[in-house]
């Protein structure tokens, strides 16, 4: 009786924007649906909002659904509709340039519910080593459900609070990849609401080019609302270890070397390799530095006096409290090969759980600061490795001066561990880095972090990149234009729209996107 009621209030709200809206949401009225419909402003107003703080939606509902039949009774209702009604997945808001908005439309909130009915909880098949999860999970939940049994998934991001769907949709990196490859390397199995509100049930074997369209599809062919991951024996301890370097050729020869070990023995291979910048006036110390104490911030002028760039190498390596006794040798072994500055070595060692949350309680630093909900800026770019040091010359020598406003990750990947089937596009190389420049805007005087200044610096990377030559692929990509699309595309294009109009004809799935314009009789 409470859905009812609330739904009758959605209509006459409706009928104040349109006849034809209205109309169209009253067969949602007869759905039966088990999860909320909400018009309430609060959640209309989370729903219109994003970590990036860049655009704002104009959704006219937001749908807290219980199960892949909720989200299927609603897109099918889209899908049915003559007036133009949209549908935008949303895990936790934490994309940059409103990708999981929608205007005219409804949001399905995956994460979080309201009411009494709930999403299923994650199930883990011990002895088969995968978890199934709801799309709307986050990662820390599907971490902790599978703890429970001594297991772990293989591969992360570095933000444990996104939902499954949002970073499947993508590709989910962190330091990892080069060994296990990205998230969507790791699964088995999905079930998949599509643009026509068919719920389907893909993987290897089954609906198989559905399954690796969606895997890093950006939401374009259906909505995830379940996936089936794959599983590994969660380590007990992580050591954690940061170098530093001032020549960018060693820095980066000596990450190479280290994932040019993913074949390797577990004892003789860290799990874990990660780098990032530090320009001349920053501290090591950041949101991603909890590593040393903020207390004792470490200047660079102390280990680089003549100023310009360092760079640290981030690795970790795992291990388990019975075989505790050999991590120190087997780290020195690995240490050995490697030419960072010899004074500049920091470790500890900590919690596997604390480590993958790392960035989680940075965050809550910042959160009571008031520094952690502000415009985000943020520029993630695949990079050929050939190109890499044109990179550095240009853009961390060049272009970004001597100050930042944020982190600047700076790590390479293995081509051959990700799937070419998925929609994922990456740089023609069997060797290819991420340069994430992980900034916010800040209201603070200074010209230097403004939005308008960061967002201008961005566009004079991009164009700098473009006459040097760099063919860099745009990580979490935002464009306005089809054609800026086709392009990020290239000959996996005209695959990616035949999809489309197999499984999302009417394009009402993530418009928040801009690659389709959704279409409709009229």
């Amino acid at each position: 009786m409470a859905t009812m009621l609330l739904l009758t209030f959605l209509i006459s709200s409706l009928i104040m924007v349109t006849v034809g809206l209205a109309i169209d949401f009253m067969e949602i009225l007869r759905l039966g649906i088990d999860g909320q419909l909400s018009v309430d402003p609060s959640d209309v107003e989370t729903a219109s909002l994003d970590f990036g703080l860049l655009t704002r939606g104009q959704p006219l509902a937001v749908l807290h659904p219980v199960s892949a039949q909720d989200i299927a009774r609603v897109v099918k209702a889209a899908y049915g509709s003559n007036q133009g009604m949209t549908v935008s997945a949303r895990g936790h808001g934490h994309s940059i340039n409103g990708q999981a908005q929608t205007t005219n439309g409804v949001v399905i909130q995956m994460s979080g519910w309201k009411g009494g009915n709930k999403p299923p909880r994650p199930h883990v098949w011990a002895e088969e080593r995968y978890v199934d999860v709801w799309g709307g999970d986050l990662w820390i939940d599907v971490l902790k459900s599978t703890l429970e049994y001594g297991l772990a998934p293989k591969s992360w991001t570095d933000y444990l609070y996104l939902s499954v769907g949002g970073t499947l949709s993508n590709a989910g990196i962190s330091g990892q990849a080069f060994n296990h490859g990205p998230q969507i390397s790791n699964v088995y199995e999905l079930d998949v609401v599509t643009g026509k509100g068919e719920v389907l049930t893909c993987s290897e074997d089954e609906n198989t080019e559905l399954f690796h369209a969606v895997l890093g599809g950006l939401g374009q062919f259906g909505i995830i609302t379940r996936a089936r991951i794959s599983l590994e024996p969660a380590p007990n301890m992580v050591r954690w270890i940061r170098v530093l370097y001032s020549n960018f050729s060693a820095f980066t020869s000596d990450q190479e070397h280290l994932i040019s070990l993913h074949a390797e023995p577990s004892n003789q291979k860290f799990d874990y390799v990660e780098g990032f910048v530090i320009v001349a006036e920053g501290l090591i110390n950041n949101w991603r530095s909890s590593l040393f104490s903020p207390q004792n911030p470490v200047k660079i002028s102390t280990l680089f006096p003549t100023g310009g760039v360092l760079y640290c190498l981030e690795i970790a390596k795992n291990y388990h409290e019975s075989t505790a006794q050999t991590i120190d040798q087997e780290v020195e072994f690995l240490l050995k090969k490697l030419n960072f500055i010899s004074t500049s070595v920091f470790t500890t060692d900590l919690l596997y759980v604390d480590f993958l949350d790392r960035v989680h309680m940075a965050e809550m630093k910042l959160r009571s600061k008031g520094l952690w909900e502000v415009p985000h800026p943020w520029l993630n770019l695949f990079i050929p490795s050939s190109k890499i040091a044109e990179f550095d010359k240009g853009v961390f020598k060049g272009i970004l001066g001597n100050k930042t406003s944020g982190p600047i990750l700076i790590y390479p990947m293995n081509k051959n561990k990700w799937d070419h089937r998925s929609s994922v596009v990456t740089p023609d190389e069997g060797l290819f880095y991420l340069v994430a420049l992980l900034r916010s805007a800040l209201d603070s005087g200074e010209e230097t972090q403004s939005l308008e200044y960061l967002n201008n610096q961005n566009r004079q990377i991009l164009r700098y990149c473009d006459e040097a030559g760099i063919k860099v692929k745009r990580y979490l990509p935002h464009y306005t234009t089809q054609q800026e699309w086709m392009d990020h595309f290239g000959n996996k294009w005209d695959r990616f729209y035949e999809m489309k109009m197999e499984f999302d004809p009417r394009h009402i799935l993530a418009s928040g996107q801009r690659i389709f314009t959704p279409t409709f009789p009229s």
